[in-house]
């Protein structure tokens, strides 16, 4: 991006053709454009993003609270990427979803427009659009991530939304029909099946146990179901 210098700024700025940057600061009210001028310039911090105009910024990764669920989550929807050609994983990657709104998502999974997705991948390589599956780890049912960022996914259409609370060891896996989301619900052996990505599927509550083992014996399951393999074709254009 380029920064441009300041109206209002100070004789001395303007003689070295340098004007200071403010900060970046939780609870900052802020255009997209400024919140991106400002987050590129303090590159030590890791995770800041502007939800309804708002800027949040986060604490300090705690290991049990997060950083470990956060690691379970990327490694069962590896899992299915890696088995799943045209289907793009990121991990905390920036989306630009509309001009008040740019979260960075725990993590996200998003197929090319070559084949039915809804985001692009921008020139200076941000993701642009509802991307097709959301994953939050939040703390608990206050967090923002089940209140105002819930709505933010819905208005721009990010088709399934899945939120894990810690704390409450509660899952909430969403799909968006007709501009609501409604919740997806486990069949009777506790697992949940994604609508958008066939053969996606997760074990709830081993999952909230941290029993990945069983996650990804059951991500591979349906991997090996004929609805994956009939998706892999689709997209292949087989």
């Amino acid at each position: 991006m380029v920064l441009q210098t300041s109206l209002s700024a100070s004789p001395q700025q303007q003689a070295t053709g340098k004007a200071t940057i403010p900060p970046l600061e939780n609870g900052d009210r802020l255009t997209r454009h400024e919140f991106e001028r400002r987050y590129e310039a303090m590159p030590h911090i890791k995770k800041a993003e502007l939800i309804e105009g708002v800027v949040y910024m986060s604490s300090p990764v705690r290991a049990r609270r997060h950083g470990e669920p956060h690691g379970h989550i990327i490694t069962w929807l590896g899992v299915y990427s890696a088995a799943t050609p045209g289907v793009m994983l990121c991990d905390n990657a920036t989306v630009r979803l509309d001009l008040e709104n740019e979260p960075q998502p725990d993590a996200l999974l998003r197929l090319d427009p070559s084949v039915g997705g809804q985001s692009r991948i921008s020139d200076d390589d941000y993701i642009e659009g509802a991307t097709e599956l959301i994953v939050e780890i939040a703390a608990s049912t206050a967090s923002y991530d089940l209140h105002d960022k819930l709505r933010v996914y819905r208005r721009n259409g990010v088709q399934e939304y899945l939120v894990w609370k810690v704390n409450d060891k509660q899952l909430n896996w969403f799909r968006l029909r007709e501009g609501e989301y409604v919740q997806l619900e486990a069949d009777a052996n506790g697992v949940i099946r994604s609508e958008m990505f066939p053969g996606l599927a997760l074990a709830v509550s081993a999952l909230l146990e941290g029993d990945l083992a069983q996650v990804l014996g059951v991500v591979q399951a349906g991997l090996a179901t004929t609805e994956h393999a009939d998706f892999v074709n689709r997209l292949s254009g087989s």
